[in-house]
């Protein structure tokens, strides 16, 4: 394995520090811990917390900031964060307004998040969670019952964050993450495996001309393997099965278009090129579109595509302002 780390058991710490150290005119970390803190917090706002295991990023602290999170917590590569970890972000974050967790479906997360809610409420802070599961490939797999949580979080930290901005309360962001979730829809393949920093290995096996369909952001089973075929023919077939799902029908949407860590930006721009096309011929608007690496794993080769269906209120949140290292302005 080439990687260009330290000692292994330092892999995360020295990535928050070095994020931090870099931005500190907007993130601030919390000692200790793996969090990442919004610089300038907003009281009297309803605090934004999300998080998992790291080997995603951007994701999750590439989004702390003005219009979107004010904490992300992050767990060891591919591991869930501690309850008591989830517990010292709500805390960090909270100014009276309560806390929502923005939580992506694995087992591991919502059992940790919703521990650390308890413990929370305890203290008298009032906590929300909405938890997401936009991967439409499977309904239960490794780490998850239900579907999984995958790229389409992205979304729901920009909504929510806007919203939160804006002085919604913690009922009403509650209400308001459960619809987006709704209407989000996410489907993704890989090229290849990525290698998992801490133990060196590859996170499954494919052939050199192979592909895994609705595989998990940690490399789990997805639906089939394939033969490799064009960005175009692999474009139809997941648009295809979002659409199927997402009951759009002249309406209006924002596309991702997700890079999984190795996929260059040419790629991905010829995949973005296909689905713009399709959506097209459907007679569905495209009003917003993100193409880059979003919701990452490690090192993996492959993408996803999320579509998102927009109702006006979603649509004016969606546009708000945001600053953050990952995603500024929308």
């Amino acid at each position: 394995m080439k990687k260009l780390i330290n000692e292994k058991k330092n892999i995360v710490k020295e990535m928050v520090e070095g994020m931090i150290k870099a931005y500190p005119q907007k993130l601030e970390g919390l000692k200790g811990t793996y969090i990442i803190l919004r610089k300038e917090k907003k009281n009297g706002k309803v605090g934004l917390v999300s998080g998992g295991g790291s080997g995603h990023e951007p994701s999750h602290a590439g989004f702390v900031g003005y219009g979107m999170l004010d904490a992300a917590v992050a767990g060891e590569i591919f591991t869930s964060p501690s309850a008591d970890k989830v517990y010292e972000g709500i805390k960090a974050v909270d100014s009276g307004a309560g806390v929502l967790l923005i939580i992506k479906n694995y087992s591991g997360d919502v059992m940790n998040f919703e521990m650390a809610a308890e413990m929370a409420e305890m203290d008298g802070i009032k906590v929300r969670k909405v938890i997401v599961d936009d991967d439409i490939a499977v309904e239960n797999s490794t780490y998850t019952v239900g579907r999984r949580g995958i790229a389409g979080t992205v979304f729901v930290h920009k909504i929510l964050g806007a919203a939160a901005e804006k002085g919604y309360s913690l009922e009403e962001l509650e209400k308001l993450g459960a619809r987006v979730v709704k209407n989000i829809k996410t489907m993704g393949m890989a090229l290849k495996p990525c290698t998992v920093l801490t133990t060196g290995k590859t996170s499954f096996d494919l052939e050199e001309d192979e592909v895994e369909i609705g595989l998990g952001i940690h490399g789990e089973p997805g639906t089939h393997r394939e033969k490799i075929q064009s960005a175009d023919r692999h474009t139809e077939y997941l648009l295809e099965k979002i659409l199927n799902e997402s009951d759009i029908a002249d309406e209006k949407v924002a596309v991702l278009v997700n890079g999984l860590g190795e996929t260059t930006l040419i790629e991905l721009f010829i995949i973005n090129n296909k689905v713009a096309d399709i959506l097209d011929l459907k007679n569905i608007n495209v009003v917003k579109t993100l193409v880059g690496n979003y919701m990452t794993s490690l090192d993996m080769g492959g993408f996803s595509i999320t579509i998102l269906k927009l109702d006006k209120e979603i649509e004016e949140l969606l546009g708000e302002k945001s600053d953050t290292i990952a995603l500024k302005t929308f």
